[in-house]
């Protein structure tokens, strides 16, 4: 009996050690982009409030530029860059400790893919296992290496074309490297070996990829399905063969990574078109001439035609390429250099019946658990304003919390949608990176360079408004208490 007491207590011990570890393990690792599952929720110890250059760095080390998120697994961060002098791509692992560069990996390519002025061709987060890093690049498909820098496979693909340019990420899951790619050359879901890169299954995708879709969503995991924010839907498919379980089709260009609230999937489905403050109405004609018509002649010349847009985004956006204008060539149609009243009647009579046309976009709660097309009472469409065109959701403590471009943070209760509180993070310009929780508070990343540190409480609380004194695209991580940012010259670490 003392020999079998004994064994138990030893044997109990030895789990908890190996609990302990693990539990570790998981703190210690930002495996993908986002993290865990894409949550962008870390775990562990308080990251600092406040930080810059100069401020709480521990370390910063120049790096080629791109938008890749860190990912970082044991000791290791690994990223990918381009080199615009000499138009190379490649694959970087960093030491932890010290931003220290352990090997740099080249991927050559026969083309480097193109896309809006703010994407990059090194926009795509890697994935590691612990084992192996897999990394996704537009311009050549996917390559893995183990984490010492040898190659172990790559899965070569056409080069995507697209206006958004794709900057979709893969991730792990068990024995399988997930992909989503959407472009106008190819659009499927797929699955491959991780181990040796070989086909496991691949669904082409239905939906025609068209110049106002992005596709730049990160595939997550709800049991044992995958759930991916596709080109005008949101789906859920068998991770074991890529069945589609269900699809929602909605107005959307899937460009924002969804996450796991429960029983539910929150995603927020964007699209140009989608508010009726990001599509002007034409005015009449009368009063076209009132404000345009200089020298009084009843019509509209080239230098008389207003600047004006088809759809804009939205306040405090200023990337380049901010909408889609209106351009005379489209409403003179006879050609005569000139606009009357019958031309700018049909134009606004289309701009008016297009506007009617377009649907809503919305931050929305979808049924994990829906089968064939969900049904309205399976879907609860938690907004339909103040929704972000690339930045993913958070789910934290019954709340959901978004941030769109111009620093517009809104917090709304998961379970009824109402608006707990909307304001300005100080954050200036277009917001690529998604925001992040950390020790109970709130971490939002504007393209201009400020991360705007925040409390999660109904009367929220900005602690620090910290400049990078650069740009910001990528998404930090954070892991461990310190944050790893990337800027569009340096990946630096603060703790």
């Amino acid at each position: 009996k003392w020999i079998l007491m004994k064994s138990a207590l030893r044997a109990s011990i030895i789990f908890s050690l190996l609990a302990n570890i693990f539990e570790g393990t998981v703190r210690a690792d930002w495996p993908q982009f986002r993290g865990v599952n894409s949550s962008g929720i870390a775990a562990g110890p308080a990251p600092p409030i406040q930080f810059g250059p100069g401020k709480n760095e521990l370390w910063r080390v120049p790096i080629g530029v791109g938008h890749s998120s860190p990912c970082l697994l044991g000791q290791s961060i690994f990223l990918t860059t381009f080199n615009k002098k000499t138009r190379t791509l490649a694959v970087v692992c960093l030491d932890r400790s010290d931003g220290e560069v352990r090997w740099t990996k080249g991927v050559p390519t026969d083309g480097i893919e193109k896309g809006h002025p703010s994407f990059n061709p090194a926009s795509s987060t890697p994935t590691c296992d612990g084992e192996r890093v897999v990394a996704y690049f537009g311009s050549y498909g996917l390559i893995c290496f183990d984490i010492a820098g040898a190659k172990q496979w790559d899965v070569k693909m056409k080069l995507a074309r697209s206006f958004s340019g794709n900057a979709t990420s893969p991730i792990i899951v068990g024995d399988k490297v997930i992909l989503y790619r959407g472009n106008y050359v190819v659009h499927f879901l797929m699955a491959v070996d991780k181990r040796s890169g070989k086909d496991i299954w691949k669904v082409k995708q239905p939906e025609r990829f068209s110049p106002d879709m992005a596709g730049t969503s990160t595939p997550i995991v709800a049991g044992d399905k995958l759930i991916v924010h596709s080109a005008r839907a949101v789906q859920a498919v068998d991770i074991e063969t890529g069945k589609q379980i269900w699809k929602m089709r909605c107005s959307t260009t899937a460009t924002s990574t969804p996450v796991v609230a429960g029983d539910e999937v929150i995603v927020a489905t964007w699209h140009q078109t989608g508010e009726t403050s990001q599509i002007p109405a034409l005015s009449t004609f009368e009063k076209l001439l009132e404000d345009r018509d200089r020298n009084k002649d009843g019509v509209i010349d080239g230098k008389e035609f207003p600047r004006l847009m088809i759809f804009h985004r939205s306040e405090g956006t200023d990337a380049p390429k901010n909408g889609f204008p209106l351009r005379m060539s489209m409403v003179d149609r006879n050609e005569d250099g000139q606009v009357d009243k019958e031309e700018w009647s049909k134009a606004k009579a289309a701009g008016d019946a297009r506007r009617a046309s377009y649907e809503k976009h919305g931050l929305l709660a979808i049924d994990i658990n829906s089968e064939g097309e969900p049904e309205a009472g399976q879907i609860r469409r938690l907004s339909d304003d103040g929704i972000p065109e690339v930045p993913s959701p958070l789910v934290h403590d019954e709340h959901v919390y978004f941030v769109k471009n111009g620093g517009i943070l809104s917090c709304l209760s998961l379970k009824t949608g109402e608006r707990v509180y909307r304001m300005r993070t100080r954050g200036r310009g277009t917001h690529y990176a998604s925001p992040l929780i950390a020790d109970g508070k709130l971490f939002t990343t504007a393209g201009a360079g400020q991360i705007t540190v925040l409390t999660l409480r109904p009367d929220p609380e900005i602690l620090a408004v910290n400049d990078m004194e650069d740009g910001v695209y990528a998404t930090p991580a954070i892991v461990d208490g310190t944050i790893y940012v990337r800027t569009h010259s340096a990946l630096f670490a603060f703790r």
